[in-house]
């Protein structure tokens, strides 16, 4: 298995990851693997596949290892692409993760109180990069998934704003899918899947050359 760090300590992020990069034979590992991690690179770009970009390069970088780095978010139409890039720290709460993400919940649901339903159209997207130690960009890759945003929290399953993402075409949030459903549609799963088919193009070139 070829080892490949994830910048990321979120354990549901890294068995999404696994589940479409396993099987080509890349050994997914988080930032908790490793016996020290580096600083957290600062992500000021203002988009997301800027910001993946910069977390790449930077973990890369800084430990010597191949790094695949995601950043992704909500854009919800009726509030401009709100919250886009700032989607983690959209409250603007510190705590636990479950604290972030009821705040942030709470804070999106506030902002659309007068908004009908038929303009809750929104979408998670999902911006990959993959970067060498020498700061050279491998692979990138970009994922959506449509839905709106829900009146109420749903569903146990997922984390962030799954809870209030509705999936008009089967009537649940995405907290209510199960986790294989929820990868066969979800932004992080479609961008992942574009990024294993570039690897497995680049694989397929090196081994002609040879």
């Amino acid at each position: 298995m070829h080892p490949l760090l994830f910048a990321t300590t979120n354990p549901h992020k890294v068995r999404e990851l696994a589940a479409v990069l396993g099987p080509l034979g890349y050994e997914v590992r988080s930032l908790d693997s490793l016996s020290a991690v580096p600083p957290e690179p600062v992500e000021d770009a203002d988009s997301f596949a800027g910001n993946a970009r910069l977390k790449a390069i930077g973990y890369a970088r800084a430990t010597g290892l191949e790094c695949l780095a995601e950043d992704s978010g909500l854009e919800v139409d009726a509030l401009g692409g709100a919250p886009g890039v700032h989607s983690a720290r959209y409250s603007g709460t510190d705590g636990s993760r479950e604290d972030r993400d009821r705040a942030n919940n709470d804070k999106l649901l506030h902002a659309l109180s007068a908004v009908p339903v038929e303009r809750r159209t929104a979408r998670f997207v999902c911006a990959m990069c993959l970067a060498r130690p020498d700061g050279t960009i491998v692979a990138e890759a970009r994922g959506t998934y449509e839905g709106r945003i829900a009146d109420a929290p749903r569903g146990e399953n997922g984390f962030g704003y799954d809870p209030l993402f509705f999936l008009p075409d089967v009537g649940r949030t995405s907290a209510e899918l199960s986790p294989k459903e929820k990868d066969a549609r979800s932004h992080r799963g479609r961008a992942a899947r574009l990024l294993a088919e570039t690897l497995a193009q680049l694989g397929r070139a090196s081994r002609s050359r040879i």
